[in-house]
């Protein structure tokens, strides 16, 4: 008989829970979450589990609060943020200063318009140059252009770009956020690039932990909405993750958890469940169209 683990690194406590097939609980532990290093209590719960029923199981899923931890505190890793076809005023909309600091935001020629036109042809020299100056002192990059989800390009050719010269990780805004408004991307692909280096840490060690406990099964990652990602999914877009807690354990807590961190009230949908709303700046540019003014974020 096959079963599934479910794993949940908490504040306090970490659990570990083997269901069968017919989604009823055989064992189950609780240990002491290990917050300076979750990979302990993990061991702790996993080790207080039958050992001859984890070698039969055929599907893991992970929850934490690591990624909801880093949104709330404001904690990351080290990154660079490069911003295409911003100017100042876009560049404070952001919030990044406060969060990076402004010698972390590099503002780069390029971007479109509204239509998706190129107003500014990528400036390449200055971006490679970037890419070089600051990879070995950042964990990934993130990447925001202006309406870049009307025409990604300037944003694609930037991540291909960083990979070529770094080898490091990196994070479009157009990858996560289809909505405009591009301070708000920014913020955005900024919270998920700082994240990618804590969940790689887990999600590796996790997956070490399950090899000494002979588990073959694929792990699985719980999003902020309830549903499962592949560990390498969650690795390059670990902001979904937000929130992953409280989706494995009640999920109509996580519109009211969501609630709590964008300061209001009110249960949210899943469909209001963006991420990209973590970041609360508003935007941008300005155009007058037929006497009115009409504004338009980018």
């Amino acid at each position: 008989m096959g079963y599934r683990l479910g794993i949940d690194t908490g504040g306090t406590f970490t659990d570990a829970v083997l269901l069968d097939a017919a989604d009823q609980v055989v064992a189950m532990a609780k240990r002491l979450t290990t917050r300076l290093d979750l990979q302990q209590g993990i061991a702790d719960a996993l080790g207080a589990l039958p050992a001859d029923l984890l070698s039969q199981v055929e599907l893991v899923s992970l929850s934490s609060t690591l990624t909801t931890n880093s949104a709330v505190e404001g904690k990351g890793a080290p990154i660079c943020v490069l911003l295409i076809g911003y100017d100042e005023r876009q560049v404070k909309a952001t919030g990044l200063i406060s969060l990076l600091g402004a010698n972390s935001l590099i503002l780069l020629g390029g971007g479109h318009d509204a239509g998706g036109r190129e107003l500014v042809p990528l400036d390449e020299q200055a971006l490679s140059e970037t890419i070089l100056a600051w990879r070995e002192r950042v964990s990934a990059f993130a990447v925001s252009a202006a309406f870049s989800v009307r025409n990604p390009t300037h944003e694609q050719r930037a991540a291909e770009l960083v990979r070529e010269l770094s080898g490091k990780p990196v994070t479009c805004g157009h990858e996560l956020a289809a909505s405009l408004g591009a301070p708000r991307r920014a913020m955005t692909a900024a919270l998920n690039a700082r994240m990618i280096a804590y969940v790689a840490r887990l999600i590796e060690a996790v997956q070490m932990l399950l090899h000494r406990h002979r588990i073959s099964a694929p792990l699985m990652i719980v999003k902020g909405d309830g549903s499962l990602i592949s560990a390498d999914s969650a690795i390059l877009q670990p902001i979904t993750t937000v929130l992953s807690g409280p989706a494995a354990s009640d999920y109509p807590a996580v519109g009211e958890a969501l609630g709590a961190v964008l300061g209001d009230d009110k249960p949210h949908s899943r469909h209001d469940r963006n991420v990209s709303l973590l970041s609360r700046s508003r935007d941008d540019e300005s155009l007058h169209m037929k006497g009115r003014m009409l504004r338009v974020v980018a």
